[in-house]
């Protein structure tokens, strides 16, 4: 399947500084200072291919979008999922309307994830009954902000878990999770590592997979939709410490279709 320039830029939505680098040519990877020559018609969908550009997610914060925009990233992964208690620094939590109006009055792109609990209180831990417990939360946040249907709630698996808790407790508390979603007209979204993911996707479980590298043994699975870079490729935009993310589909999640046509002129002109 090949994209003519503007769909391509339209369905990816991409920030100034990546459509500005597939303009020139290339295709942005690790935000906008570093980028591969890539042939339009070989761009990838999920997990293939070059990366499409990058995303951040934090929990402090959030960053100013005028600041997001100018370090070259398409936009974020936010939480859809309050603080836990003890974690008050944690003040991107949950994600408001605020800062997706920002967002999108700067071009940029919001996508959804969950997670409240971590370690023994992981939210998965409780299997289906966790996940009936949490899911009605995610999604009402993400609605107050002004969340979409059509798109997937990402959801953590934030571990290494073992093959009897992926059968026992992850499975049925992901199956919850999606009977919630689609019933409120959204889709499922796995945020885990390389062998969670791949044993979730030969289930038809996931329709979105964003890949962390706890236990994924340095491979990156092809089914990923996103992959979260180690802990030392970190960035600090606009004065909050964020995670770096590569994107690799066209439909990452991302909240609403961007054309950032004259975006991608202006970026041009003023590399000239």
């Amino acid at each position: 399947m090949t994209f003519d320039r503007r769909s391509f830029l339209r369905r990816a939505g991409l920030g100034a500084a990546g459509a500005g680098a597939l303009a020139a040519g290339f295709s942005p990877v690790a935000g906008a200072q570093s980028s591969i020559p890539a042939p339009l018609g070989a761009l990838p969908g999920a997990g293939a291919g070059v990366p499409i550009g990058t995303l951040l997610d934090y929990a402090a914060g959030p960053p100013s979008a005028a600041s997001v925009r100018a370090a070259g990233h398409m936009g974020a992964v936010r939480y859809c999922s309050n603080r836990r208690p003890g974690a008050e620094w944690m003040s991107g939590k949950p994600l408001g309307g605020n800062e997706v109006r920002d967002f999108r009055n700067h071009g940029l792109n919001m996508v959804s994830c969950y997670q409240y609990g971590r370690a023994e209180t992981a939210d998965w831990k409780a299997g289906a009954g966790g996940g009936d417990h949490h899911a009605p939360i995610g999604i009402a946040i993400h609605r107050r902000a002004g969340g979409p249907s059509g798109v997937p709630m990402y959801v953590a698996i934030d571990d290494n878990p073992s093959p009897w808790q992926i059968d026992n407790q992850i499975r049925p508390y992901l199956e919850r999770w999606r009977a919630h979603l689609h019933g409120a007209g959204m889709k499922l979204g796995v945020y885990a590592n390389a062998p969670t993911i791949d044993w979730l996707k030969g289930r038809g479980l996931g329709e979105y997979f964003w890949q962390h590298d706890w236990g994924s043994n340095g491979r990156l699975t092809p089914n990923a939709t996103i992959h979260q870079l180690p802990i030392k490729q970190q960035v600090r935009v606009g004065g909050v410490v964020s995670d770096l993310n590569r994107v690799y589909a066209l439909d990452y999640g991302q909240w609403w279709p961007i054309d950032p046509a004259a975006l991608a002129q202006s970026a041009l002109g003023s590399q000239s």
